[in-house]
């Protein structure tokens, strides 16, 4: 389990769980607008963690230059390297 603390978005901890072939297994997102985190984890579950990466990268959240699906991402990225 890989956790990030992300910066500039209302969410405050992700949490992801990446298997040895890049697969998505678990996502968790503490704060931020709870459906939506919820949400995203969902979709991203079962999902390849570099397609995920591709999907979500560069979103932006009312001009912030960044969002939380941005910051999951860089998250992602992350739990990658650690693979």
């Amino acid at each position: 389990m890989h956790t990030y603390f992300p910066t500039g978005v209302c969410s405050r901890q992700m949490n992801i769980e990446i298997d040895e072939n890049g697969i998505i297994k678990n996502c968790e997102i503490i704060g931020g607008c709870a459906g939506n985190t919820f949400g995203i984890c969902q979709l991203v579950k079962g999902m390849n963690a570099e397609e995920a990466v591709k999907r979500l990268k560069g979103i932006d959240c009312r001009g912030r230059g960044t969002s939380c699906p941005d910051q999951l991402s860089i998250a992602i990225e992350e739990a990658l390297e650690e693979i």
